[in-house]
């Protein structure tokens, strides 16, 4: 084979990667929200494996944004401004999450957020080593995601997203948290089913 076809071969891999993650998340946070109330588990909060470390050095709660074209930050902040009521805000959230947010995996980015809070040593850890591994498990399936790792700003589109997702769930959000964003590298990736 030559390498023309091998570099070829390499990227239809890759995406098959992608999308087969992409379409696993949007289905287990869909469960999620209809079957849980939007509280996460093992396949939406990874262990976190900093690069060139054996053992996961914490698990963090991912989120997974659309991208621009498809954002329904608006309809987010819509829910945020009706209502101060943490328990009235959560069942509008877990509600509008649960019908067609996550039915379509192309609308999603394959980078995801986290939630750190302010001063976070672990945050700053994180950042150093600038690359990770996200472990997630769970459905029958096992997924190790190797990432490059920054912190976003507060004006950054994820940011915000991510801000605005998190404070329908945590009324009490503190408002100087640090939010790491996880870029895959699908080349250095894998999945497997498990049973």
């Amino acid at each position: 084979m030559s390498l023309v076809h091998q570099s070829l071969d390499a990227k239809v891999q890759e995406g098959v990667l992608r999308n087969s993650f992409l379409y696993w998340q949007c289905r287990v946070r869909q469960i999620s929200m209809r079957d849980n109330m939007g509280r996460p588990d093992d396949s939406i909060t990874p262990a976190l494996t900093l690069a060139g470390e054996m053992e996961p050095m914490c698990r963090v709660i991912t989120l997974l944004s659309k991208v621009s074209p498809y954002s329904k930050l608006p309809e987010i902040q819509h829910i945020i401004k009706s209502t101060n009521d943490p328990e009235e805000r959560r069942r509008k959230a877990v509600d509008f999450f649960s019908e067609t947010y996550f039915q379509n995996t192309r609308e999603f980015s394959d980078t995801l957020t986290a939630i750190f809070p302010p001063n976070s040593p672990g945050a700053k850890a994180i950042c150093r080593a600038g690359k990770c591994t996200l472990s997630f498990a769970g459905y029958g399936q096992q997924f190790d995601i190797f990432c490059k790792v920054w912190a976003l700003s507060s004006e950054d589109p994820g940011f915000q997203a991510s801000w605005c997702h998190n404070l329908l769930f945590n009324s009490r959000l503190h408002p100087e948290v640090v939010i790491l964003c996880f870029e895959p590298n699908w080349g250095r990736s894998c999945g497997k089913p498990i049973t």
